[in-house]
């Protein structure tokens, strides 16, 4: 959206005070971030009431009508996103979800399973690549729900990757499944497809999955995980993890915990679960106290970030690569994810090799450059 406005004659102003039209793009994932959002437009609204205000994303759907923000106009340039303020592409794919997790209120507002044109995603890569870009993130809400024209995810995955032997292809989250199983077979076939996959695990628990509504159990992922890092050596594994969803016991949060220890996930996006007004399980019983879910939250969070930093050493002495961001330092992600510096000066967007001789705390990888390609 910010490239399209640039591409019209528009500049971008740091200070709101400046500018001829604000854009909000708004989440309403979680009641909290629904709220964040709310109090920021009326701020703005509050302060700049002469300025245009365009509002885009999922939010415009979720606001009721009594709302002053609600009547706020909407809608954004119908153009994909080209980030300005990075080195990755994002290349979203696909929206919506025709899932009914009992904790996910994004089908209400996004409705049911959309897919981007087949030829359109790889035009759109190849004005990525022509543009500069060597990584393209291919996003959307339920990868694993990509169809168009008999083809899905995992052909999708490899005529992306052969699209230039010169751009890396980074998936999002994947959720566990037959999608997911063929598309790490494809994953393995293409060189340029980053070693990393996300998984939404969401429990470890079976009896919490089936009260999630998740549609798979435990050895499912198990078995998707066995068969990734079978194709896949070294791959960098991450998971979605929720805790304190209602009813949970201390022996499901230790069927979770048990599972982190024995996967081997590098890394974690921990949350604590959060009622969302309109889910089914937002009037399920057996709420968990919440001090319960955020002390079980830290404790998975501290697990996985130890297994990060072990999964971080086992890199050193080796050479990784990078897609430059930093514009005043070489830094990026590995294609495992996990974050690389060097002192020495690359240009951005540039695709550099790095030997890793040092791994700081917080798993990030430091070293020599030893090449760039442009």
């Amino acid at each position: 959206m910010e490239a399209a406005y640039l591409a019209k004659g528009w500049t971008v102003t740091a200070r709101p005070a400046e500018a001829d039209l604000l854009v909000v793009r708004g989440c309403s994932v979680t009641a909290r971030a629904q709220r964040d959002c709310e109090r920021r437009i009326d701020h703005l609204r509050r302060h700049y009431p002469k300025t245009p205000l365009r509002l885009c994303g999922c939010l415009p759907k979720a606001m009721k009508a009594s709302s002053p923000a609600a009547q706020l106009p909407s809608g954004a340039a119908a153009v994909p996103a080209v980030p300005t303020r990075t080195a990755r592409a994002y290349l979203k794919v696909q929206d919506g979800c025709s899932c009914a997790c009992t904790f996910c209120i994004v089908p209400t507002f996004r409705g049911a399973s959309v897919s981007v044109p087949f030829a359109d995603v790889l035009d759109r890569a190849r004005r990525f690549v022509e543009a500069g870009y060597r990584e393209l993130v291919v996003t959307g809400c339920n990868l694993a729900l990509y169809s168009s024209e008999g083809q899905h995810l995992p052909e999708l995955v490899a005529a992306l990757a052969a699209v230039s032997a010169d751009c890396r292809i980074r998936l999002g989250s994947l959720e566990p499944g037959p999608c997911a199983r063929e598309t790490v077979s494809a994953m393995a076939a293409a060189p340029n497809v980053c070693r990393f996959l996300h998984i939404p695990v969401q429990s470890g628990s079976n009896r919490i999955l089936a009260a999630m509504k998740r549609p798979y159990l435990v050895r499912d992922v198990e078995a998707l995980v066995g068969t990734a890092t079978k194709l896949l050596p070294g791959l960098g594994l991450g998971c979605d993890v929720m805790t304190g969803f209602p009813d949970e016991s201390a022996f499901d949060f230790a069927a979770t915990e048990g599972l982190l220890r024995r996967l081997p996930f590098n890394h974690a996006h921990v949350f604590p679960y959060s009622e969302r007004p309109g889910t089914l399980a937002a009037a399920f019983g057996g709420a968990v106290p919440r001090d319960v879910r955020s002390v079980r939250a830290h404790q998975l969070a501290d697990l996985v970030r130890t297994k990060r930093e072990q999964f971080a050493r086992r890199f050193l002495g080796r050479e990784v690569e990078i897609v430059v961001e930093g514009e005043r330092k070489t830094e990026g992600w590995t294609g495992e994810y996990l974050r690389c510096q060097t002192v020495s000066p690359a240009p951005r967007k540039a695709r550099a090799r790095i030997a890793v001789a040092k791994v700081h705390g917080d798993a990030t990888l430091e070293g020599r450059l030893v090449s760039v390609s442009a």
